[in-house]
């Protein structure tokens, strides 16, 4: 369960990743500001924050390997 879970998140990561590029802005539009940023600046924190958010989910998610060399 928890492997498919990991596995879903680290694929919304990546849409976040293509998310965050402002490929789909127009040549020359005028840029809305949000909290004192252009839109896609804005666009691409929050998918950065999301990218972290779903990251360290994946990673508590992930159970450790036993150390085989630990007691040598």
């Amino acid at each position: 369960m928890a492997k498919r879970v990991r596995s879903v998140l680290l694929g919304l990561i990546a849409v976040l990743y293509v998310v965050s590029i402002p490929w789909y802005r127009t040549a020359g539009a005028e840029p809305e500001l949000i909290l004192g940023f252009p839109d896609w600046a804005a666009v691409a924190i929050a998918c950065y924050v999301g990218v972290a958010i779903l990251n360290s989910i994946a990673w508590l998610l992930t159970e450790p390997e036993p150390d085989d060399e630990a007691g040598e």
